[in-house]
């Protein structure tokens, strides 16, 4: 039931997809007022659970309560790019409106369109400015904005409608450093209720309760990230004894079986032995042997009961343990000398930066960082060719691997093993299936389509494509790896890259994974390098 404070309430949810795969079944649950995290791990429903509240799914049983005015940031922000900024903000019609009545139209039409919003665009130019959005102009075209300035952009668009309830989905995903810390501002003045999926951990710092999603349930613990890692910690304490004591249960109740069987084999051998040698009569050796038979039989069965009593409690003292399935990252075994060339850039130029200078031999890695729309992407789109430089030369002598940020490198009308098979051609339909094992595309997941597949999904087979493709890559390009991975997967993919022997260049605003993989360089795109972390 709701209380005088819920704001979002779930009644025996249940939602499945067309294909009979469930993602939830009854499930039930309340969110007030304040900043609630949601998590889990890639795959477990998270982003449909919030398309479910926003109406944007129909649950196929149960039902969804929304106390108030509702606002939704989705995670993959999709605006055309001739739509101007106003209109983005839904507020084109209102200022148009005043424009009319400022030039003497003072038709009724417009005075009711205006309504009590006279202060539109002062409102709005506030709220952009709150977001960092200082230098946009409401009738700029959305297509000449940054990836990251969109997302504010839509934010804004929410924060000024004033939402009693606002979802947002992976919301850092696109911003850069100063993006982050603007999107974390309007999260700590938030009043309202607020439910974010999101894995950056410093977002999930700022809230009053996480919610872990597992298996279709939803368990609760109160505080910011580190009160839930304490309180998974000590769960997971006692979860590990009460499995230890299960298992001696279990290895005590399989050796009190096989001693019975001991006993009960001494037994028959002896009763065999007297009817034998008959030294008792016929019918008093039959009884014997029937009385024998209908004890050891009863004695057996009780042990049998005891020993499945035992597996059955270690069944269910294991479902306490979290053993949350993770990417196993095998890269090409490639190693790069010390002092080959990996790539040369010389007096680079592309239409978003100054000429760029670039050296990159043997195994080093290097970081692109730089504000949103700084010219990370495009740098990376140009040294493989997919954007011709404005401006001096780049060479790339050795096999070179691209995953870019918008995860464009799979057909979507195919399915994943079949994307696969395109990068390695040479590979049999075994080796592609078990090396996409190791990827969590196990059995029917892999012939899964493309299109169907979730965020973080999508990248998991992009990346096994690129790294699966032959011949193996020396370097490697990632742009903004870890935005679609949940948090054991980006920890899997960490130790892999810092075990890799080939070269990286790696754009990313996550400044913990990037000193996690051994960054050697920074290149800030002003056209400088740093040995040493500039953040």
């Amino acid at each position: 039931m709701s209380t005088p404070t819920s704001a979002v309430v779930c009644t025996d949810l249940s939602f499945g997809w067309p294909d009979g795969e469930p993602v939830f079944n009854h499930l039930s649950m309340t969110v007030g007022t304040g900043r609630t995290g949601l998590i889990g791990v890639n795959g477990s429903g998270k982003s449909t659970l919030l398309h479910l509240l926003a109406g944007r799914l129909r649950p196929t049983g149960g039902s969804v309560t929304v106390h108030g005015k509702l606002g939704y940031l989705p995670q993959d922000v999709s605006l055309a790019a001739a739509v101007t900024v106003e209109q983005a903000l839904g507020i084109a019609e209102v200022r148009a409106a005043l424009r009319a009545i400022e030039n003497g139209d003072s038709s009724e039409a417009n005075f009711t369109v205006v309504g009590e919003q006279w202060d539109v665009d002062e409102r709005a130019r506030a709220t952009l400015d709150s977001l960092g959005l200082t230098g946009v102009a409401l009738d700029r075209r959305i297509g000449e904005l940054s990836g990251g300035e969109s997302v504010l952009l839509c934010l804004a668009a929410q924060l000024l409608q004033a939402p009693a309830v606002l979802l947002l989905d992976e919301p850092t995903n696109n911003l850069d450093l100063a993006g982050r810390e603007r999107l974390y501002d309007a999260v700590r003045s938030w009043r309202g209720s607020l439910l974010v999926v999101t894995h950056d951990r410093d977002l999930l710092e700022l809230v009053d309760q996480i919610g872990d999603l597992r298996k279709g349930e939803i368990r609760w613990y109160g505080g910011n990230f580190t009160c839930y890692e304490a309180a998974v910690a000590q769960e997971q304490e006692a979860a590990e004894r009460v499995v230890r004591v299960a298992e001696q249960d279990l290895r005590r109740q399989q050796r009190e079986l096989a001693d019975a069987r001991v006993k009960l084999d001494r037994r028959l051998r002896y009763g065999q032995k007297m009817h034998d040698t008959k030294r008792e009569p016929k019918i008093v050796m039959n009884e014997r042997r029937r009385q024998a038979q209908v004890a050891a039989g009863k004695h057996r069965t009780l042990h049998l009961e005891r020993l499945a009593d035992a597996k059955e409690r270690l069944a269910r003292s294991e479902e306490a343990l979290r053993e949350d399935r993770t990417i196993r990252i095998d890269l090409p075994a490639t190693e790069v000398p010390p002092g080959r060339d990996v790539l040369t850039l010389r007096q680079l130029r592309t239409r978003c930066q100054q000429p760029t200078d670039l050296e990159l031999r043997g195994p080093e890695r290097v970081a692109l960082v730089g504000r949103n729309g700084a010219g990370k992407t495009t740098l990376l789109d140009t040294i493989v060719g997919a954007v011709e430089p404005a401006g001096g030369s780049v060479s790339v002598p050795v096999p070179v691997r691209y995953l870019p940020q918008r995860l464009d490198v799979l057909d979507g009308a195919l399915t994943v093993a079949q994307n696969v098979c395109r990068f390695a051609p040479n590979a049999t339909d075994n080796q592609i299936r078990a090396r996409l094992a190791r990827f969590l595309f196990r059995g029917r997941r892999a012939d899964q389509p493309v299109s169907t597949l979730s965020g973080g999904e999508r990248f998991r087979a992009s990346l096994a494509a690129l790294l699966l493709a032959e011949p193996a890559p020396q370097l490697l390009l990632l742009d903004e790896p870890t935005n679609n991975l949940d948090m054991a997967s980006v920890g899997e993919l960490t130790d892999a890259l810092e075990s890799y022997r080939g070269a990286l260049i790696v754009a990313s605003h996550d400044t913990a994974f990037l000193r996690g993989i051994g960054i050697t360089r920074w290149l800030l795109l002003d056209g400088t390098l740093a040995d040493t972390d500039p953040v």
